[in-house]
């Protein structure tokens, strides 16, 4: 069940009310335009064993993240293909689908995969098609995709981020990274940008203004811009977090409250 907090802001889960389903994807919309957003998105895709149906991304930017499997062995072999070009992806990796290319996913393995996918601005829905796998280019779209592990740590007062995706790969207008909050909590903030935060491991809770709700593993948060805000880490080890933001910018950039 979605919780509301001041401003807008809003936190549900992963798999929280009825997914779309075509083939063998399925997809949660966690946040949107339907639920409040002004342009960017939030939704949790699963792919399950073998070929997925194709996603037409017409007219916007798509950013995506390969989450860890929960399951052993880890998944591996996971093909993607964009506009019909073939690429081996693996997981905590960052993807940039550029508007009007087309994503397809072979997964090899016994187990679903999960991706998790924000638009920007937001279409408002999702465009399924058959599979595409043949190339529809003479040439292979540059890759855009960016491992968190081969990404430098930077370091703020109280915590690292990894940035994955962004101009660098040509995505000018989003940014995506990966941040590492110890325990504790940190004085309140704001941004000038539309954010969303998906949380990869830990527990603690979800501030905005005066209200706050508990997170943790699967937890899909959406920070109107300028709302004042905190993630408070109440475990004892890293609360680890996905962000994407729209516009683009600095994870390090922020505005005390």
């Amino acid at each position: 069940m979605a919780v509301t907090l001041e401003g807008g802001c809003r936190v549900t889960e992963m798999r929280a009310g009825q997914p779309l389903e075509y083939g063998r994807l399925r997809a949660w919309p966690q946040v949107g335009r339907a639920t409040g957003a002004d342009a960017i998105s939030l939704r949790v895709l699963e792919f399950a064993p073998g070929l997925s149906p194709g996603i037409r991304n017409y007219s916007c930017d798509e950013i995506l993240y390969v989450l860890e499997s929960d399951s052993e062995p880890e998944n591996q072999g996971l093909k993607l293909f964009i506009d019909g070009w073939p690429f081996a992806v693996g997981e905590q990796t960052g993807i940039y689908l550029r508007a009007g290319q087309t994503l397809t996913v072979e997964n090899p393995n016994a187990n679903p995969i999960n991706l998790i996918s924000s638009q920007c601005p937001d279409p408002g829905d999702l465009d399924f098609i058959d599979a595409v796998v043949t190339p529809q280019s003479a040439a292979a779209p540059a890759p855009s995709m960016v491992r968190l592990a081969d990404q430098r740590a930077q370091a703020t007062a109280d915590r690292w981020y990894r940035v994955l995706i962004d101009e660098a790969v040509g995505s000018t207008q989003v940014t995506q990274f990966v941040g590492s909050i110890p325990p504790g909590r940190a004085p309140d903030h704001f941004h000038t940008y539309e954010e969303v935060l998906f949380i990869l491991r830990g527990t603690g809770r979800m501030w905005a203004g005066e209200s706050n709700t508990e997170i943790g593993p699967g937890s899909c948060i959406y920070l109107p811009k300028g709302q004042v805000h905190c993630v408070e880490n109440t475990g004892s080890d890293e609360l680890r977090l996905l962000g994407v933001f729209y516009p683009a910018g600095s994870p390090a950039v922020r505005y005390d409250a």
